[in-house]
């Protein structure tokens, strides 16, 4: 079997990626990757992954083409699984053929991960189809910047000027005054519209939409650079009629998300799919308790509690983690009544076969212990599964309704000690818009790894908060958010944000 692949990382909407791609991602040893590759993708690595970058931006080469070969060879020697990662896709202007000659003349076995290129996908993300019946029936994938070593261009601009074909350069930016003079000195239109694509998919993706004539100047103005493509052909003229990735609402805004990674996942998704630009800063993270016994007594004495409320998803995971450890499952439930706190620890509850008796309107202790009276919870026996350390109001609020509370830790909380350099350093650049916060503890934590006086030099970033208990714990930092939804959730919190872009 193969033990190197030549992988496609597509033109960087971590959406884009294929499951081959993430499967030899996930389980690689060794990682050599390009500048045009999306970094999220290495999240993805095992621990012990040997992450090893090899980029070439703008003619800096980290290490020559013939260099990279050598390390990919020698590395392929040890035996271990290497994931070469390109972007786009490795036989589309990605010097993964000239790689896979190398690996052949070594004997060493290797396989390609198509991926999607940046001129197709590019062009689509700025409203630009490549073929259109209306406008033209091909497509030409033309190299803007070819090998300097070369004794003759391979370009044939005679073919090219004449051609009703859609032009699709890569890496031609640095060339653009040369391009449009060749295809008009060829034979092309000099109104014909030309399209230059800057980041193509990505969530800093800006575009626009010129002429053969004026694109050079145009491109010049804007102090545009690379990475671009640039689109030659009357297709072009659809992209304001059929523009969509950048309409949306989010699109280039900078989002800090400081929830536990474990629970990120969901938020960052929803954002990425505004077109926000997330920065992942987990203040927490949720781990397992040392010693679970106190957990297992709970759970064989259950029968004795007429409630069982649960206040978060986690809550929820690590019960029935316990549960199954000790071979039980949701039926241990019966004759007693379940209270979710929240649409996201319902639903997790529903996942297990529970569906809850009670999900209050609003998501603060309050308003809970409010509707669980109402349901005739006084002097009853009531377990809250939860964090080892969270806030005290919905345990003393329905013991003073006389309600035999057990507060049950099944989880706790930590600081992730995490630099916060690469925040401060967005910070600096204006890169960041909003800070979201989802729960007290992420602003207590944040503040641990962000001194609040720094913080306070950008008054424009604004801070995003959950809900009233978040915001009375930033309150105490010094800080009033400007967004706070009036559903206090994760899908409220993105509606505010929606509505204050």
């Amino acid at each position: 079997m193969a033990n190197v692949f030549l992988v496609g990382a597509g033109p960087g909407d971590p959406g884009m990626v294929t499951l081959r791609a993430k499967e030899i991602i996930e389980t690689c040893d060794i990682m050599i990757y390009d500048y045009l590759a999306n970094v999220d993708f290495l999240k993805w690595c095992k621990a012990e992954c040997e992450i090893l970058y090899v980029g070439k931006k703008g003619g800096d080469h980290t290490l020559p083409q013939e260099k990279i070969n050598e390390l990919i060879i020698e590395k392929a020697r040890s035996g271990k699984i290497i994931c070469r990662l390109k972007g786009g896709d490795p036989y589309v202007f990605g010097r993964g053929g000239e790689e896979g000659e190398e690996l052949v003349e070594a004997g060493i076995d290797f396989e390609v991960v198509p991926g999607i290129t940046a001129g197709v996908a590019a062009p689509a993300y700025a409203g630009i189809p490549v073929t259109h019946r209306d406008h033209t029936t091909s497509v030409c994938f033309i190299t803007g910047h070819e090998d300097p070593t070369k004794s003759e261009s391979g370009n044939n601009w005679a073919v090219y000027g004449q051609s009703n074909s859609t032009l699709v350069f890569y890496m031609g930016v640095g060339n653009l005054p040369m391009i449009a003079k060749n295809l008009m000195e060829n034979g092309r239109d000099a109104e014909t519209p030309v399209a230059l694509v800057r980041w193509g998919t990505r969530c800093n993706q800006t575009s626009f939409v010129s002429t053969l004539e004026n694109v050079a100047e145009e491109a010049e103005k804007r102090q545009w650079k690379a990475p671009s493509i640039i689109i030659v052909g009357g297709v072009c003229s659809l992209h304001d009629k059929l523009a969509w990735f950048e309409k949306k609402a989010l699109l280039g805004k900078g989002v800090i998300v400081t929830r536990a990674r474990e629970q990120a996942s969901g938020l960052v998704n929803i954002l990425q799919g505004h077109g926000a630009c997330v920065h992942e800063f987990p203040t927490i993270s949720v781990e397992h308790l040392d010693d679970y016994n106190e957990v297992e007594t709970a759970i064989l004495q259950l029968a004795r509690y007429q409630w069982v409320v649960f206040t978060s998803v986690n809550g929820v995971k690590f019960f029935w983690e316990q549960l199954a450890a000790i071979g039980l499952d949701s039926r241990i439930f019966g004759g007693m009544q379940i209270a979710a706190i929240g649409p996201a620890t319902a639903e997790e509850l529903k996942a297990r076969g529970i569906i809850p008796d009670f999900v209050p309107e609003k998501y603060v202790a309050e308003h809970v212990v409010e509707g669980l009276l109402e349901r005739g919870i006084q002097g009853q026996d009531v377990l809250i599964p939860r964090a080892r350390v969270a806030r005290e109001v919905l345990p003393e609020e329905l013991k003073k309704v006389g309600c035999n509370v057990t507060v049950l830790p099944v989880y706790e909380t930590k600081l992730v000690q995490a630099s916060s350099k690469e925040i401060e350093d967005a910070m600096d650049k204006g890169a960041i818009n909003y800070v979201t916060f989802t729960s007290s503890s992420t602003v207590e934590n944040f503040f641990e790894l962000v001194n609040p006086d720094v913080f306070r030099q950008y008054p424009e970033i604004k801070i995003a908060s959950i809900g009233p208990v978040t915001t009375k714990t930033l309150e105490r930092f010094g800080f009033t958010p400007s967004i706070e939804p009036e559903d206090y959730t994760i899908p409220g919190l993105v509606d505010a944000l929606l509505m204050d872009a």
